[in-house]
């Protein structure tokens, strides 16, 4: 089917589209017979190289009964292998003077190093031996278990870390999106080495994973070391190929009394995708409301009422839905006026976005995005997180271009977008007191 441009009527040249999918020319990219994907760039200034590799499985990936494992498995991936204990792995890294690192999102788990250029193949050895072979003793296991018990209670003491994770359980109710990442006590305390080594199977094949690298590195270097290193994985699961449940926003009310000194608040609406291209306005629309010092919230909730410390708009974008939030801390007193103001500055941004507030937000955004490509870390992200979700890295060319295509009929649209759904509002603090209480009820039977 053909194209057609919308203004003229007549098909777009067929260059505008290979435009649109073209693969950064500064990236090699390579896929192995196992389906697993290389993908590096070489930086002249950089004497470190940064690499990870990438799964396309993080915490929404988990069953039920798994809730809290692909945090667990992060973990205990570095509590040594068929051919390195615990220790060995720290020191061998360390003695080249490399560090190691992993992290658990809601759609993908990572585990990266940083080392010297000449160090490459010693940080491939590692990073394949801890995905390849990992021991998962009972020993260690019982031994991270009340570690991961440890991080679960830090954050149940930390209120503004606290209420992301409630309020994602009020967006996404009885969801594995909203579900926390580290999971439960009672499911932590559950999982077993045969558990574990279950979720690999399902999610830990080459198919599923990207190799990336940024820095001091050469990409045929990087394929031949990933080709030795890395043939033990399989290629495809042992089963069927998982499936990934849609998520629904649903929006609702989450509160925790507490005894801190601010109430902790996030106020959102449902979001849009990053497969979407409605994304990108979406994302210009939360810096202008709250993306700077210059920004609506900002200078409304801080600068004119004194109402927070800060205030800030994000906007998550996942495979299949998004969600918009609104966060800030204040008096217990000062709630009822802090959500009232944070709807009025969003329902008036909706109306009457300026040009000149777009084009800031937007100088913003790129500043930001080419600031993050000029280190090797920042670059390693970007493209192992582009090349698993799109099979290619975007030249940054092609993300400017996006930004510059979105108009202010777009920015707005996608403000009035957020007011269709319900809200959700998250809250942790001193919340005993019924006037806090009240403003947050008040606040979701307000209407759009």
């Amino acid at each position: 089917m053909k194209t057609l441009n919308a203004r003229t009527g007549k098909p777009k040249p067929a260059k505008r589209e290979e435009e649109a999918l073209a693969h950064d020319p500064a990236v090699s990219l390579t896929t192995l017979p196992s389906g697993l994907r290389i993908v590096s760039e070489h930086m002249a200034h950089a004497a470190t190289v940064s690499l990870g590799i990438w799964i396309g499985a993080g915490a929404r990936d988990e069953l039920p009964h798994e809730h809290g494992l692909a945090h667990l498995l992060e973990h205990m991936a570095f509590k040594g292998t068929a051919r390195r204990s615990a220790r060995q792995i720290a020191e061998e890294i360390e003695s080249v003077g490399g560090d190691l690192n992993a992290a658990t999102s809601v759609e993908y788990t990572c585990y990266t190093a940083r080392v010297l250029g000449q160090d490459l193949a010693l940080a491939v050895d590692i990073l394949a031996d801890i995905l390849t072979e990992p021991a998962l003793t009972e020993e260690e296991l019982a031994r991270e278990k009340g570690v991961i018990l440890q991080e679960i209670g830090a954050v149940q003491d930390t209120p503004d870390d606290l209420v992301y994770d409630r309020f994602l359980q009020a967006a996404f109710p009885d969801q594995p999106l909203g579900r926390p990442i580290l999971g439960t006590a009672q499911t932590v305390n559950s999982f077993t080495p045969e558990a574990i080594r279950a979720y690999l199977s399902r999610h830990y094949h080459a198919g599923n994973m990207v190799l990336a690298a940024a820095g001091a590195v050469d990409h045929a270097e990087l394929v031949a070391l990933a080709e030795q290193a890395l043939a033990k994985l399989p290629a495809r699961p042992a089963g069927p190929p998982p499936g990934r449940d849609l998520a629904v926003y649903r929006g609702g009310e989450a509160r925790i009394d507490g005894d801190e000194e601010q109430v902790h608040v996030v106020l959102g609406f449902p979001g849009k995708p990053f497969k979407d291209g409605a994304h990108y306005p979406l994302q210009i629309f939360s810096a202008v409301l709250g993306g700077g010092l210059s920004s609506r919230l900002f200078q409304e909730v801080r600068e004119r009422r004194g109402l927070a410390y800060a205030i800030d708009a994000f906007h998550w974008p996942f495979s299949d839905c998004g969600v918009f939030g609104i966060s800030a801390g204040t008096a217990p007193e000062d709630v009822g006026e802090l959500v009232d103001v944070a709807f009025d500055c969003l329902r008036q941004a909706v109306r009457d976005v300026s040009e000149v507030e777009m084009a800031r937000a937007r100088a913003q955004m790129k500043v930001g995005l080419l600031a993050s490509l000029e280190s090797p870390g920042g670059k390693l992200e970007q493209m192992a997180r582009q090349v698993l979700v799109f099979g290619r890295a975007i030249p940054r060319e092609e993300l400017a271009r996006r930004l510059d295509a979105v108009s202010l009929a777009d920015v707005r649209a996608a403000g009035r977008s957020l007011l269709k759904g319900h809200a959700t509002v998250a809250a942790v603090g001193p919340l005993d007191d019924l006037a806090p209480a009240d403003a947050l009820r008040a606040a979701l039977a307000r209407p759009a």
